[in-house]
């Protein structure tokens, strides 16, 4: 079955034309086709051999050539053989099969531990060894997704498999990913390098790979996550040692200049003016880009939750409510400052603003 999945959730645009899985990336995805080939072959063997026997019986004694049914009784020779035979070559299957199931899942020894955490729908990046946080979210344009309605522009090179941000790995280095979700059950697949681990909420899963050749490889998540499953794309840029270095170096200085100051006092203005990058970039998918919502998700427009108390606002943001998954990933001023974007905004006139302390009082 972990086979078939490889096999059916490779990207439509990687493989234009393909009838076989993605070029082997790793020791595990070579290893994987190699079986899936072994095996492929062994039941065309068994095909062949079966519906050959059944054929011919059905052709060479039928009823136009003079045969006459004969009744028969049970064979105790001829049945312990198509049992014994058949369970022979279930194990001689099983061998190869349960040999690299178990190296998938030796994580011993890795280089590099990234958690990767699954959002509706985008993916967070923590690497645990390198103090290097990001989201990673599709950026294919909404108008090439419209194009299904007729009214949207061609589908690009990389349609629905474009990220702003891909994971970026050494080559040659054992590469562990953590995996977890914050709301409902997604999964990491990497279909090059033989990956796929689901991200299930509250427990860590764990998988890895060594990717043998530079260049930028894609996936999706692969499990059914909700609406927008399939805009959950997933994309590892492998470069060498000394380029993932000098990225590392250039991610942990970028997140030092954006860190916010925790003695800061911000204005109103300066949380609506941050809290609209904070929507745009995180619920916007959802309760779209007017406030106006769609489907199970509320308009926030002129809403009794964004005109309301404050503090209710806030609840509902930290702990989630009915489709909505909570938000606790977000910092305490990206908390505040979109809440403060949201009542003032879409139309709403709350007037109001809510400050990271009071998140950060909150969140005890």
């Amino acid at each position: 079955m972990r086979i078939l999945a490889l096999a059916l959730m490779l990207p439509a645009a990687a493989q234009a034309g393909s009838m076989n899985f993605q070029p082997a990336q790793s020791a595990i995805a070579h290893d994987i086709t190699n079986l899936h080939t072994l095996l492929m072959w062994v039941i065309l063997v068994i095909f062949v051999l079966v519906f050959g026997v059944m054929f011919y019986s059905i052709l060479k004694h039928r009823k136009s050539l003079g045969h006459a049914a004969k009744p028969f009784h049970e064979n105790t020779t001829v049945e312990i053989l198509w049992t014994i035979i058949p369970a022979l070559i279930l194990v001689a299957m099983a061998w190869p099969a349960a040999r690299v199931v178990i190296a998938q899942k030796d994580t011993r020894d890795s280089e590099i531990t990234i958690k990767a955490t699954g959002y509706q729908w985008f993916w967070g990046y923590k690497y645990l060894d390198h103090g290097v946080d990001f989201k990673s979210r599709l950026t294919t344009d909404r108008k090439q997704i419209d194009e299904y309605q007729g009214k949207g522009s061609a589908k690009g090179e990389h349609y629905l498999l474009e990220v702003d941000e891909p994971l970026v790995v050494p080559v040659g280095k054992k590469v562990r990913i953590l995996t977890t979700s914050n709301d409902v059950i997604h999964s990491w697949a990497m279909p090059a390098f033989g990956v796929k681990q689901d991200a299930i909420p509250g427990f860590i899963r764990d998988t890895w790979f060594k990717a043998e050749n530079t260049g930028t490889f894609r996936g999706q998540c692969s499990e059914l996550c909700g609406k927008d499953h399939g805009f959950m794309p997933i994309v590892v840029k492998v470069v060498t040692d000394k380029e993932f270095q000098d990225w590392v170096g250039k991610k942990q200085a970028e997140a030092k200049a954006a860190a916010d100051d925790p003695n800061k006092k911000w204005t109103k203005d300066e949380l609506i003016a941050r809290g609209r990058t904070v929507y745009e970039g995180n619920c916007v998918a959802c309760h779209k880009a007017d406030g106006k919502g769609a489907g199970p998700y509320p308009s926030l427009a002129g809403s009794k939750i964004a005109t309301g108390p404050i503090a209710g606002h806030l609840a509902i943001v930290l702990a989630g409510k009915n489709a909505m998954p909570a938000w606790n990933a977000l910092s305490n001023t990206e908390i505040a400052a979109v809440i403060t974007y949201e009542r003032n905004s879409f139309g709403n006139t709350a007037g109001d603003a809510l400050f990271p302390a009071d998140v950060k009082a909150a969140r005890k």
